[in-house]
């Protein structure tokens, strides 16, 4: 007798888990810079070290507020923080490294490159850069970009958006923060209630 050929078995390639998103945003109004220090400490509770914070927006528009508040949450003193508008970086200590950089007096890509800015991104320093938009070229792939609005003197808007895992992690943990789940008579709303036993 002949043998029939068996042909072997088709690989299966494992589609990703929907849901798995490495991207994705978040969009709130700041009506006091309270309000911005609120938020950067939220986003410094957050962090676990390693993460870029890419800070857009106008001058006032509440950066370095922001900054003052991820110091705070980080527990590095807020006091001490100040916009490193000439001394291009400063650094403070915390739970963990926090490195503030500014962009904004830098004229060419080669002078970002030249303060040593890479040296950070792969550490487990947090690193905060104010006008991260003159150089995109020079940030991560993985990063939180934060851009701020001006809606009227004191009010601003926000929209967090993030790039790849570590990112999206906190803006997941931000989201919550700020959204917590709702309580129905003493039980989360995602929690079904226990049902009672019935006797017959």
């Amino acid at each position: 007798m002949k043998r029939k050929a068996v042909s072997p078995p088709r690989q299966c390639h494992q589609k990703r888990p929907a849901g798995t998103v490495m991207s994705g945003s978040l969009n709130l109004l700041l009506s006091s810079q309270a309000d911005t220090a609120r938020l950067g400490r939220t986003i410094g509770r957050a962090l676990k070290g390693g993460e870029v914070l890419a800070l857009i927006g106008d001058l006032g528009a509440g950066k370095t507020a922001l900054v003052k508040g991820v110091a705070a949450g980080i527990h590095a003193p807020k006091a001490s923080v100040s916009s490193p508008t000439f001394v291009l970086m400063h650094h403070y200590h915390g739970r963990l490294p926090l490195v503030h950089v500014d962009f904004y007096r830098l004229r060419t890509q080669s002078d970002a490159e030249n303060i040593g800015l890479h040296e950070y991104f792969d550490g487990t320093a947090v690193t905060a850069i104010e006008w991260a938009d003159r150089f995109p070229a020079l940030l991560p792939d993985d990063r939180l970009e934060v851009r701020l609005r001006h809606k009227s003197p004191t009010v601003r808007t926000v929209e967090l958006s993030a790039h790849g895992p570590q990112a999206l992690q906190v803006l997941q943990q931000v989201r919550e923060d700020r959204h917590p789940p709702r309580k129905v008579a003493g039980h989360s709303a995602h929690t079904p209630r226990p049902r009672k036993a019935t006797t017959r």
